[in-house]
């Protein structure tokens, strides 16, 4: 996959560009966004820039991708790929914007490392952009291909808006015209582009809480981000009878239909893919062996509770455990509770399950290591994360 001429250059060149890569990248985005303001309207996120999680996620991406070629010669990362191929769809990333941030990031390459990107280490390093960079047109442009229309953002209408635990609302929405509609699939997500109050808009992407696979509907549960720019204008400012743009569902860390065990660890507002899950295998009368593991501050804290509870009583091979910080007065009917963090020694746990995790990064990093501890391939882990994908840049 990456030549014979560029293979040892890489060799040499990983660790210094993985090392530099932090300098690197916030110079890359300060000069592409200087060169096309046009990106930061409702592509880039202004907050994810804020906090430099969108640098550190290309960054790590990049180098990951160089290593794993090194590596694995013969193959691509496919989950790598997969999950960079679903956020840029979700957020309407097109073929052309790739010579974009080649040119941009190339050019803060060379402001950074100087004389060390010879010609040859400049080649070597544009073979491995461009690999990447072409691996994930192709994948996203079959993405687009499936959709059942041809736009990236359709608008929908807020019909109703609730609050749940943990400061989170949920929002159903209706399509506000006739445009024809891509089911989601249990476990996806869609991107929400609102306008701020400085007329510039932004994207973020928010889990199906509900019905994922209607084509009438849309269902999302929003937890305010104090630091961040769309979940306080979507809980403050928008109200029922409002039109909002919503892009078609995307996501890879979904429902399959296997029949094999599955077990759902979840923490905060981590439960909303996993609410989605439990909805769609009840819907569909599912006789899986279905294990719902969630951390919460306490039980008031727990989002979407009834609508799980609701799912998980019409399983019929199915259990939930709960850890939460604070102990209810009275034990919640149908579920299991324990105190303090979750752990995976307390629950026994069906033989040759599949596993999702959904929740803050510490915490799928503490219960991915539990699991692997406790006998459970890395293999059958999978996880989904709100927000750049720290722990895949690392």
């Amino acid at each position: 996959m990456l030549s014979e001429k560029s293979r040892p250059v890489i060799e040499a060149t990983a660790a210094v560009v993985a090392e530099h890569m932090p300098e690197i990248t916030p110079k890359f985005y300060a000069h592409m966004f200087e060169a096309h303001p046009e990106l930061m309207d409702g592509v880039f996120s202004r907050a994810n820039q804020r906090s430099g999680e969108q640098a550190q996620a290309l960054a790590g991406s990049i180098v990951r991708f160089a290593v794993h070629l090194l590596e694995h010669p013969d193959t691509l990362p496919e989950a790598v790929l997969a999950r960079i191929a679903h956020k840029h769809t979700a957020l309407g990333i097109v073929e052309e914007q790739y010579p974009i941030v080649y040119e941009n990031l190339f050019w803060a390459i060379g402001e950074v490392l100087g004389d060390a990107v010879t010609p040859e280490v400049a080649e070597a390093w544009t073979e491995v952009y461009w690999l990447m960079a072409d691996a994930l047109i192709k994948l996203e442009k079959d993405l687009y291909a499936k959709q059942a229309n041809d736009r990236m953002w359709t608008g929908w209408r807020v019909v109703s808006k609730e609050p749940t635990g943990n400061a989170a609302v949920t929002f159903r929405f209706e399509p506000a015209d006739d445009t024809p509609q891509t089911p989601g699939r249990p476990g996806g997500y869609l991107s929400v582009r609102v306008k701020l109050e400085d007329g510039l808009r932004q994207c973020r992407q928010y889990s199906l809480s509900d019905d994922a696979e209607s084509t009438s509907q849309r269902v999302i549960t929003v937890k305010l981000d104090e630091g961040g720019e769309v979940s306080p204008v979507l809980i403050q400012g928008v109200e029922v009878g409002d039109v909002i743009e919503l892009s078609n569902p995307y996501g890879e860390i979904t429902l399959d239909e296997s029949s094999a065990p599955l077990v759902l660890m979840t923490a905060g507002i981590g439960i909303t893919p996993a609410a989605s899950i439990l909805d769609a295998l009840a819907e569909k009368g599912s006789e899986r062996t279905v294990r719902f593991l969630h951390g919460d501050a306490s039980w008031d804290s727990v989002a979407l509770r009834d609508q799980v509870a609701e799912a998980l009583r019409s399983l019929p091979d199915a259990e939930a455990h709960l850890w939460l910080g604070v102990a209810p007065e009275q034990a919640p009917e149908d579920f299991s509770v324990h105190e303090g963090q979750i752990a995976v020694d307390q629950v026994e746990l069906p033989e040759g399950a599949a596993y999702i995790l959904c929740g803050p990064l510490a915490f799928m990093q503490s219960a991915r290591s539990s699991l692997i501890g406790a006998g459970v391939p890395a293999t059958s882990i999978r996880y989904e994360i709100f927000g750049p994908d720290l722990w895949l840049a690392a």
